[in-house]
């Protein structure tokens, strides 16, 4: 890797990472704020946000935007995330110029026309529409509002039909001037690409933002309990949840180990034992996400309603033997499988791009692969093990289930299972 790192006066990172055997490159600026930056009236006005920087600035319209990459045969897009938003483009290596200037205006010249705006709206609109008929989406957010109910953390990153259709284009500029901070944002590339030209074109054209920092955003406090919505639907969407680790933990690769064992492919426990030998169920895998203050670790499964009375005890039973039987085998499957996907994703400028900037808003600095590597490698079965007691005995649960979920365990009995039984087997 050939990663080098100047930061502007206003506080903006500048990020290159030099692929010279490339012809491409990807950038972007990744900027330190979700949907968990938001207050409740805000909620969902970062994605609109993103989502209205594409319609037009002072100089350029949305189609102008539009054909200026496409005739060049490059991409431009965004997405956002619960604590960070990126707008980013693939191009030519001779067309980076262009990518850094288009970029530049989104950010910071978007004019919001109102007529542009309301149009948007009603695509949100659609967009939200879709997620509630999609009983995944559905349980997720359920899921999430169930483990950190009335904080930012826990709504759903679309926002509501009435806080979406809220917004105005004070509303727009506003949050844009209150959490578009050079501070808080990061310009990444990787691939064919000149560290000392981006810099010098992100000092020419992202030299005005505001340099103060941006507000925090309000500490994560995990909740837990119950969430149950019965629906007539084929299958049941189920999840069970637990306090998660922090990027910065200690614990973090250990909680991505336990998650990959538990349900992180084909040879994982609970593939093997719920759908495998059992049949149980069709999807079924466990998940950690990682947040900067908390995070949170969960099992999800989509099975018919027929099987959920059989399903449930097999389902809490894999996360007991998890907390006495994890093997050294087990756990150095699971790094070989997180050391892989690393190496695969430094073949990609794209991949290198985004994690590089990523490292830079959640660490201040880049980790090296052997830093990595090593943190990795030092993730044992006894920490494995450990973790995972500490992780299913010595919290509330999150429990939620949507569709045909009446038969689904209650929260108070998964606790219970989850509690004594666990520790006998613990100190036997």
């Amino acid at each position: 890797m050939d990663v080098q790192i100047t930061r502007l006066d206003n506080g903006l990172t500048v990020i290159t990472d030099r692929m010279p055997h490339l012809r491409t490159a990807a950038l972007g600026v990744w900027v330190r704020t979700g949907s968990r930056a938001e207050t409740p009236d805000q909620n969902g006005i970062t994605h609109l946000l993103e989502h209205m920087a594409f319609k037009g600035t002072r100089t350029r319209t949305a189609r102008s935007i539009a054909e200026e990459i496409e005739a060049v045969g490059g991409e431009l897009n965004a997405a956002t995330s619960v604590e960070h938003t990126n707008y980013y483009a693939r191009v030519l290596a001779e067309d980076v110029p262009l990518a850094v200037d288009l970029l530049a205006d989104i950010l910071q010249n978007s004019v919001f026309d109102p007529e542009e705006l309301e149009r948007e709206q009603h695509v949100i609109l659609q967009e939200i529409g879709a997620a509630q008929d999609s009983p995944d989406d559905q349980a997720f957010d359920l899921f999430q509002s169930t483990a950190w109910p009335s904080q930012a953390i826990g709504r759903p990153i679309l926002g509501t039909p009435d806080s979406v259709t809220s917004f105005t284009r004070a509303s727009l500029e506003q949050y844009l001037a209150e959490r578009y901070r050079g501070p808080e944002m990061v310009l990444a590339a990787a691939g064919a690409v000149d560290h000392d030209d981006i810099v010098r074109r992100a000092h020419d054209q992202f030299g005005g933002l505001g340099a103060s920092p941006a507000a925090d955003v309000e500490l994560a406090a995990y909740h837990g309990g119950e969430g149950r919505v019965v629906k007539d639907l084929m299958e049941a969407q189920i999840l069970i949840g637990f306090p998660g680790q922090p990027y910065k933990s200690r614990d973090y690769y250990a909680a991505q180990i336990l998650a990959s064992v538990l349900g992180g492919g084909m040879s994982s426990r609970l593939f093997q034992e719920v759908r495998e030998s059992r049949g149980l169920c069709y999807a079924i895998y466990a998940f950690h996400w990682a947040f900067h203050d908390t995070g949170l670790f969960g099992v999800h499964a989509a099975t018919g309603e027929a099987d959920i009375a059989e399903l449930m005890p097999v389902l809490v039973g894999e996360l007991e033997r998890a907390c006495v039987d994890i093997t050294e085998a087990e756990v150095a499957r699971a790094r070989a499988q997180i050391r892989a996907g690393l190496m695969m994703a430094l073949e990609s400028p794209a991949a290198r791009a985004g994690q590089i900037a990523r490292q830079m808003l959640i660490h201040g600095r880049t980790l090296t692969l052997e830093d990595i590597t090593a943190r990795i490698e030092a993730v044992t079965a006894d920490s494995v093990r450990e973790l995972a007691l500490a992780t299913f005995v010595n919290s509330t649960p999150t429990l939620t289930g949507l569709g045909p979920v009446g038969a689904m365990m209650g929260l108070d009995e998964v606790t219970a299972r989850l509690g004594k039984p666990v520790r006998q087997l613990a100190s036997a």
